[in-house]
């Protein structure tokens, strides 16, 4: 009994190992599309609004925080 590679590299005419450098491509593919996204936040958070919402985000977090430890003490 063939498995699926197999019957698909029949098909196409591929050879049924892994191609040479395809792990290397992929990874190098993954990396790109992780810097992309990288530098979307990035811009969203200095020139897309995002900054002050962090600082509230920041605020709001720290605030909880000490509102807590004042009521603890």
């Amino acid at each position: 009994m063939k498995t699926i590679r197999q019957c698909l590299s029949q098909l196409f005419g591929r050879a049924s190992h892994t191609e040479p450098g395809q792990a290397t491509t992929e990874y190098a593919l993954v990396l790109l599309g992780a810097g992309v996204i990288a530098l979307l936040v990035v811009a969203w958070a200095t020139e897309g609004g995002g900054a002050g919402r962090i600082g509230e985000l920041f605020d709001t977090v720290i605030g909880n925080i000490i509102g807590r430890t004042d009521t603890v003490g």
